[in-house]
């Protein structure tokens, strides 16, 4: 199997992010290494040593996908037995030309802490935990958004990962088995409906879900997560409520959509 290593003088998550999406564009299975804080000449060589014992090891040359701004950590991982991308480096010129002025590299700059955005995220995901699954609805004149939607349609960890990533506060209400009978929207919800979110799922996934937590229930049957998606359907599309179907989307999907739809402003640099 082909590795590919992840590595930076600092977080290693630009290098992550930029090297999955490249290789994701691939159909074939890689060894994923991740190495954040080679931050000195001998950590370095031990990362050197690693890249070239595995490439002896392959037989291929592994991809290494890196961000350093420190020139002699920089040369010592160039001069491994790998296929270098240094992404900072490709951009750097052109955006100089295009800015008029040089870039200043420094680690550690791109995912440090920066007090306003990492206050908002901290904030947020204490708001996330606070307001989860219904648990308290008198602070949702202070969400950015609303998630709604039955049990397991994906509403906590969407809610989590709004917060931690940007910042958003997020609160989260479900709909169950005792509101179904006449699904409607209660009065604490409508008086905040623009900040309202559906999450759905298909129902068979929804089953295979509740059934590995609750097996041979009425909550887990397949007939029951069928009528539940099928009347939360209709209360969104009758109060006009944007929803997505989040069975084949992932979490970082899933919250693109929610801040695309809603116009939410992100806090995460």
């Amino acid at each position: 199997m082909r590795a590919a290593f992840y590595i930076s003088d600092g977080t290693a998550i630009t290098s992550e992010v930029f090297g999955h999406a490249l290789l994701s564009l691939f159909p074939m299975e890689f060894e994923h290494i991740t190495i954040p804080f080679v931050e000195t000449v001998e950590k370095a060589q031990q990362v050197k040593q690693q890249i070239n014992l595995t490439h002896k090891r392959t037989g291929e040359k592994p991809f290494v996908f890196h961000t350093f701004v420190n020139s002699e950590i920089k040369e010592i991982i160039d001069s491994c037995d790998g296929t270098i991308y240094n992404f900072l480096e490709h951009f750097i010129n052109p955006v100089e030309q295009e800015l008029g002025i040089e870039a200043k590299p420094k680690a550690h700059r791109t995912h440090s802490i920066h007090e306003n955005s990492y206050d908002y995220r901290i904030d947020a995901v204490n708001f996330a935990l606070a307001n989860d699954d219904g648990s308290k609805v008198t602070d949702y004149e202070h969400a950015d958004v609303i998630l709604v939607g039955v049990s397991r349609s994906g509403k906590t960890p969407s809610s989590l990962y709004l917060a931690l990533q940007y910042g958003i506060k997020a609160a989260n209400y479900p709909f169950t088995d005792d509101d179904m009978d006449e699904l409607k929207l209660p009065n604490f919800l409508k008086k905040h409906k623009k900040k309202l979110f559906g999450l759905t799922i298909d129902p068979t996934r929804l089953h295979e879900i509740r059934d590995g937590r609750m097996a041979n229930s009425k909550y887990s049957s397949a007939r029951q997560c069928r009528m539940e998606i099928r009347e939360v359907e209709k209360l969104y599309k009758k109060e006009k409520i944007p929803f997505i179907n989040t069975t084949k989307f992932s979490v970082e999907e899933i919250s693109a959509k929610i801040l695309g739809e809603m116009g939410l402003q992100r806090y995460k640099y």
